[in-house]
């Protein structure tokens, strides 16, 4: 993207040259810009999830570009993210009727615990398909899919990584990159939120704070269930990117997880 030398805007690129993501400066003036964004950006904006959206425009090129404020703050740090600001934020965007209709009328996908199934099956490495405590994961998980109702799905970030947390410096927290958004159980954005940054002993204590309450066993059923998958594609994360000392320690949280449910335990 060039800079626009007649309005007196100069165009920096954001985390490095990606083509997508930049910092339009002029004088003391900043605005965070990104192009092809999803129209969905105005109800995350709406419902102050996102920093305001200033305006959206479409380029010569065809391209969308979308201008948000540009907020000076930090990322979560990750024994942050256990935080009750980060759970109410959470729970605003799973109860949001707006982002609800907004995400139907834009045409977002929407994904089901065999859509997940499937796609585990589909990226797992031979080795890992065939490792005898994932393979036998991946078996519970098929025979035991969680039955929550299409009409309570609701919008879910699906990358719950600190580092799409941003806090401002006026202490405003905010959930940003939304490229892996979907309508899906709830569920599955908790469970990956407690698996990276939540203690095995802690997880009751975080839903409580979530819910209000204490949850049912349904819905901890679920919670187990969608953490499995997610641990499982951690691990074929970390063994695609060569990590294995990484990828071994996941399967010992897998291990440990299938061993408190009896639920999932498949030779019983």
């Amino acid at each position: 993207m060039e800079s626009n030398q007649k309005s007196g805007w100069r165009i920096l690129p954001v985390n490095g040259d990606t083509g997508m993501a930049y910092m339009g400066v002029n004088n003391d003036k900043r605005l965070f810009l990104k192009r092809n964004t999803s129209p969905f950006l105005a109800a995350l904006s709406i419902e102050e999830i996102t920093p305001r959206l200033v305006w959206t425009k479409r380029m010569t090129s065809g391209d969308t570009l979308t201008a948000q404020e540009w907020l000076n703050g930090r990322n979560l740090k990750r024994e942050e993210m256990r935080e009750k600001r980060v759970s109410d934020l959470l729970w605003r965007v799973h109860h949001s009727s707006l982002l609800k209709k907004m995400w139907k009328q834009v045409g977002g996908c929407t994904l089901t615990p065999a859509d997940l199934i499937d796609k585990c099956y589909l990226e797992l490495a031979p080795d890992l398909r065939n490792h005898p405590l994932i393979s036998k994961v991946l078996k519970a998980l098929k025979g035991n899919q969680p039955q929550l109702g299409r009409s309570n799905y609701e919008v879910c970030h699906g990358d719950l990584n600190h580092k799409n947390w941003l806090l401002s410096d006026e202490d405003k927290l905010y959930l940003v990159d939304w490229d892996s958004a979907k309508l899906a159980d709830p569920t599955l954005d908790l469970s990956m939120l407690m698996c990276q940054y939540v203690p095995r002993t802690e997880w009751n204590q975080w839903l409580t704070q979530y819910f209000g309450h204490q949850p049912s066993d349904e819905t901890q059923m679920r919670i187990v269930w969608y953490a499995m998958e997610n641990m499982v594609e951690m691990i074929e994360d970390h063994h695609r990117r060569g990590r294995f000392h990484e990828m071994n320690q996941d399967i010992v949280k897998l291990a440990a997880i299938v061993n408190e449910q009896d639920y999932y335990k498949i030779n019983k």
